[in-house]
């Protein structure tokens, strides 16, 4: 997957909760990029086996929303996006992305 500062912008919000549910909106929020950059990322990382996905149980929610649909980061995806923040790091394009140096050490 090319390197581009939505990329590592993602990777940085994905690793933040490796273990946790991610939601779309929350995930565009926290990387900063708009959902038409966040979503083909996304669908890239599922099909590089990097994420996994599902949907919200319905019986959960509250109000009349729709159920949102979740991401999870998979053992390859936490080395593939860990990969990514190390080659990030060397990279001179990337060093001015907030939250990129000294994090993920």
């Amino acid at each position: 997957m090319r390197k581009t500062h939505a990329l590592v912008q993602v990777t940085i919000a994905i690793l933040d909760n490796p273990t946790g549910r991610h939601w779309g909106y929350h995930l565009s929020k926290a990387a900063g990029v708009r959902s038409g950059v966040l979503y083909p990322i996304l669908t890239r990382m599922l099909d590089e086996g990097w994420l996994v996905d599902g949907w919200e149980d319905p019986a959960t929610i509250k109000g009349k929303r729709p159920p949102r649909r979740y991401y999870e980061l998979t053992d390859k995806g936490r080395l593939a996006l860990g990969g990514i923040l190390v080659d990030a790091r060397r990279d001179a394009r990337f060093t001015n992305l907030p939250g990129l140096v000294g994090r993920f050490a």
